[in-house]
């Protein structure tokens, strides 16, 4: 089956180390998912401090995965174009990595307006929405670690 390329990952393809970084990785967007509920538990409860930090922490977990995301494509053992596994490797993470990258700025326009204000008990919807996305792309993650 190696002749016919039936082999996954491909022929001389050295993988990362599924439990350094890439596991890293996960529980970072785990806690960062952990905060974010925190985050909307501390608004349902007015405890505004401990939203703010609950999202501040988000976000900084957010960027934190998405550093250590460029550390492992620089570090990469093979590249795009060296087969199959490289190009589903980095379409598959590098657009979960720019969904990251773009859920941190929601949550970051999430903090700048519960820190403004715009959030009470009754009225925090774009919070909500925002912490959906985040919940989503934390599941997609564990698809990926699991997957690839």
């Amino acid at each position: 089956s190696i002749e016919i390329g039936m082999m996954w990952p491909p022929l001389n393809i050295k993988m990362f180390n599924p439990l350094s970084i890439p596991l890293l990785n996960t529980l970072i967007l785990i806690s960062s998912g952990v905060t974010v509920t925190w985050a909307h538990h501390s608004i349902i409860n007015n405890n505004f401090k401990n939203a703010k930090n609950a999202l501040l922490m988000t976000v900084i977990l957010g960027m934190y995965f998405s550093v250590l995301q460029g550390w492992e494509y620089f570090d990469a053992p093979f590249s795009f174009s060296d087969s199959c596994f490289g190009s589903t490797f980095f379409m598959a993470t590098g657009f979960h990595g720019l969904h990251v990258i773009i859920g941190s700025l929601f949550l970051l326009i999430s903090l700048f307006r519960l820190s403004n204000f715009h959030y009470n008990l009754m009225n925090h919807f774009g919070f909500e929405a925002a912490a959906w996305y985040w919940h989503f792309v934390d599941v997609v993650w564990l698809f990926l670690y699991i997957s690839i």
